[in-house]
């Protein structure tokens, strides 16, 4: 493929561009983000990632950092993802429909003072949506992570990342390193001992 060197330079070029303008634009709100979901886990609380498709997997992956460990060694931290139960998920979207698979799990599963992180690049499937009001009306602490509109999550989370971007895999590029960064600096915030000091 004669173009494929121009084609690999575009796609690196863009997403870097799409990245520094979302950091550059969401430096302070990610680090209270982070303060706030660290805050919920040390008070004994929880955080529950949900998405579809790609977004299913970045949930799949950021629960596995915080029960697993991030970077050094540490206890483990209180993470679901609920798009990885095909048992439940098949159960609920059998008996209430596809549109119910996280407000159900949700209902289930969360409780006041815990986090619900929805991922949704249009921000606009329906059962992100739902989880999301579930998430609320149990006084969950909400953030959204979405491309550029936002979509119907928009005026619905207490936080929300919108990738400046239209195009899905710079949503999820940008995603995915919002979702380390988020990460570690929980990390920090309840381990500072075990991060060398800069």
């Amino acid at each position: 493929m004669k173009d494929a060197a121009q084609l690999i330079e575009h796609f690196v070029g863009e997403s870097f561009r799409v990245k520094s303008a979302f950091f550059r634009e969401n430096k302070e709100t990610i680090a209270r983000t982070a303060e706030i979901i660290a805050h919920g886990l040390r008070t004994g609380h929880k955080v529950l990632f949900f998405g579809n498709g790609g977004s299913a997997a970045d949930a799949q992956h950021l629960a596995a950092e915080l029960v697993g460990r991030f970077g050094p060694n540490r206890p483990a931290l209180p993470a679901i993802s609920l798009s990885t139960d095909t048992s439940v998920l098949t159960a609920v979207g059998n008996d209430y429909g596809y549109d119910k698979v996280f407000s159900r799990q949700i209902e289930a599963l969360g409780l006041s003072g815990d986090t619900a992180v929805a991922i949704s690049a249009s921000g606009d499937s329906p059962n992100v949506v739902e989880g999301i009001d579930v998430a609320r009306s149990k006084g969950l602490f909400t953030v959204g992570f979405t491309g550029e509109t936002g979509g119907k999550l928009k005026d619905r989370v207490e936080v929300l990342f919108r990738v400046p971007s239209r195009e899905t895999p710079r949503i999820q590029e940008t995603h995915a390193l919002l979702g380390h960064i988020l990460c570690e600096l929980v990390d920090r915030e309840l381990f500072p001992e075990i991060y060398p000091t800069d």
